[in-house]
């Protein structure tokens, strides 16, 4: 099977995979700090490990970056 996650070909030879184990496997520093995209639309947390993934299936791993500068007032 092959995939796009976060933009670049992804390659798996099981034929079928879910989210969570894609996860898994992109060796996704802090998991549960990422957000999941699946063909452009969020996958819940609850449901990674039962969402599956298909050939050409787009998978994308969101960030969200908390800060900001301090300022003195």
């Amino acid at each position: 099977m092959t995939l796009k996650v976060n933009g670049k070909v992804f390659t798996a030879a099981e034929a079928a995979l879910t989210v969570a184990e894609v996860l898994q496997r992109s060796s996704v520093a802090n998991p549960e700090m990422v957000a999941v995209q699946l063909n452009g639309e969020f996958v819940a947390k609850e449901k990674l490990a039962q969402t599956p993934v298909a050939q050409d299936d787009e998978v994308d791993f969101i960030y969200f970056m908390g800060g900001g500068a301090k300022r003195d007032i």
